[in-house]
C-alpha cells in the first residue's frame, strides 16, 4: 500500500509505485501508459477535489493481482465523497472547451473497469494484464 500527503509532489512517488507494480508483474508496454494515466488522474482528484491540496490528509493506493481478474487498484481519500453519477460528460459540446473534468472519462477509456465506492472517497480501477 502507498500512502501519499495531498500534494502534487506526491505523483513521483506515485510514478515510481506503478512502475514497481508493473516490473513485478510483467505488464508491458501496451497497458503501462493506461495504469499510469489512470493512476494519476484519480491520484489527482483524490489530491485536489477530495483532500482539498490539504497536506495532513492522506490518498491511499492499495493494489491486488489474480490471474484471473487482473489488476486492481483501490484509491481513497479523505474528502466527504462526491456524487459519482452525475458527472458531466466532458465530450458534450458545452464542456469540451472546459478546463477541467475530464480524469474520470479517461479512466473509463482506458481500465477495463471502474467503480466508485464510500460515497466516492474511493474509486477501484481494473485492468486485464
Amino acid at each position: 500500500m502507498l500512502k501519499l500527503s495531498s500534494c502534487s509532489d506526491s505523483i513521483c512517488e506515485l510514478e515510481h509505485f506503478v512502475q514497481s507494480i508493473s516490473d513485478k508483474y510483467n505488464i508491458g508496454p501496451d497497458r503501462y501508459p493506461d495504469i499510469l494515466i489512470s493512476l494519476t488522474e484519480a491520484v489527482n482528484n483524490a489530491i485536489i477535489h477530495g483532500n482539498g491540496e490539504n497536506r495532513a490528509k492522506k490518498v491511499l493506493i492499495a493494489h491486488r493481482y489474480r490471474k484471473q481478474n487482473g489488476l486492481t487498484f483501490e484509491i481513497s481519500d479523505e474528502g466527504k465523497g462526491f456524487d459519482y453519477k452525475s458527472i458531466p460528460d466532458p465530450t458534450r459540446v458545452e464542456n469540451l472547451e472546459k478546463c477541467g473534468g475530464r480524469g474520470v472519462f479517461l479512466m473509463r477509456q482506458l481500465a477495463d473497469r471502474i467503480k466508485f465506492a464510500n460515497n466516492g472517497r474511493t474509486v477501484i480501477i481494473n485492468f486485464n494484464v
